[in-house]
């Protein structure tokens, strides 16, 4: 999977298509993503000694096939880039996250 936790994103497919937001949590077994404010839903939370009983509302999970990530504002691809470079006296592979669209490097 190429996002991870703090990514911004924009839904792609599904019910809340063109919202964006932050992802949360990613779980890579299942292939899924949860993104802020994205895919609300509402749960019946009974009352225990920590918090308080009532109807709350917290995101579920999406698939992240469902989410593309953002770069300068537009969705974008993302891709790796391998660079050997040179770390006292050895050489070392190093791989970077690069956005499609331009060929940048993301982190």
């Amino acid at each position: 999977m190429k996002i991870k936790k703090g990514d911004k994103v924009v839904v792609i497919a599904g019910v809340d298509k063109g919202k964006e937001g932050k992802i949360l949590f990613v779980d890579r077994k299942k292939d899924k993503v949860i993104v802020e404010g994205v895919n609300m839903i509402k749960k019946h939370q009974k009352a225990s000694a920590n918090n308080q009983g009532g109807i709350i509302q917290k995101e579920a999970p999406i698939s992240a096939s469902n989410v593309m990530y953002l770069y300068k504002g537009k969705p974008t691809r993302i891709g790796y880039k391998v660079e050997r470079i040179e770390n006292d006296g050895r050489m070392v592979n190093v791989k970077q996250r690069i956005a499609k669209s331009t060929g940048e490097v993301i982190d």
